[in-house]
């Protein structure tokens, strides 16, 4: 196990789930990172990420959480998708992953994740739960939500935690990539919460943020006759003028 890459995934998780923040309580919300192109470091269930320990990271084989996502007419169990998530662990003896493992698992094979973050934001929380879930994911309102967070999001419609979601998430993210050549950087789920991806812990943390804050002002601005959203010729000049890109280096997004 990378002891660098263990730390920055412990430091990512605290921050995330600082109890002012009101990103996730008790055993809400999960983050991974990769180690290598074989093995990932994932939150073990049932863990807090207010006070995540060594003990309660798990490191797992990609190719085997992988498997899970194969096409097939008929889907794994929930009896199967434990035992392959068991499977997975390097050290038998360690903690079963999270539920959530297989879209983590899949989220880090994009080109340039090394790092994810997912929480229940109650900000973001009060715009999935309703009927303004696919306008905030779809447009951006002021510029450091586009800086931090990407030119868009994926959305994805609820569905059961565990495979279905993971299934989901793979489903949108490839369209997504396909419609804009890049990974997003962030993913919005409706009822559920957000995921946020990046290169570096800092890149998580910071969408992460910028996701609640946009959250906070879209709902605000639906409180005042509604949010104006800027015009997606401004979207796509903001999000590649060399100035923004610039300081999106200098502060490791």
């Amino acid at each position: 196990m990378s002891k660098n890459r263990l730390e920055e995934l412990l430091r990512l998780s605290h921050e995330i789930g600082r109890e002012n923040r009101k990103l996730t309580i008790l055993g809400e919300g999960n983050t991974s990172c990769r180690v290598s192109d074989d093995e990932f470091l994932v939150k073990a269930s049932g863990s807090c990420l207010a006070s995540l320990e060594p003990e309660q990271v798990t490191c797992c084989r990609f190719e085997q959480v992988l498997t899970l996502l194969q096409d097939r007419e008929v889907p794994f169990s929930n009896e199967e998708v434990d035992e392959v998530l068991l499977s997975s662990r390097i050290n038998p003896g360690s903690k079963k992953p999270s539920i959530e493992t297989m879209f983590h698992a899949w989220l880090l094979t994009l080109e340039g994740v090394d790092f994810v973050g997912h929480c229940h934001s109650e900000a973001a929380n009060r715009i999935l739960c309703s009927s303004r879930a696919r306008d905030f994911a779809e447009h951006r309102i002021f510029p450091d939500e586009i800086v931090c967070c990407g030119r868009a999001s994926v959305f994805v419609e609820n569905c059961d935690p565990g495979l279905p979601l993971a299934l989901e998430i793979r489903r949108q993210t490839r369209e997504f990539i396909r419609e804009h050549g890049e990974a997003p950087r962030l993913i919005l789920l409706e009822s559920h919460g957000i995921i946020a991806l990046g290169k570096t812990a800092d890149a998580v943390l910071a969408c992460t943020f910028m996701a609640d804050k946009a959250a906070s002002i879209f709902e605000g601005a639906a409180a005042l006759g509604g949010p104006v959203f800027l015009p997606q010729e401004q979207v796509q000049r903001i999000a590649g003028r060399p100035d923004e890109l610039y300081r999106q280096k200098q502060l490791n997004l």
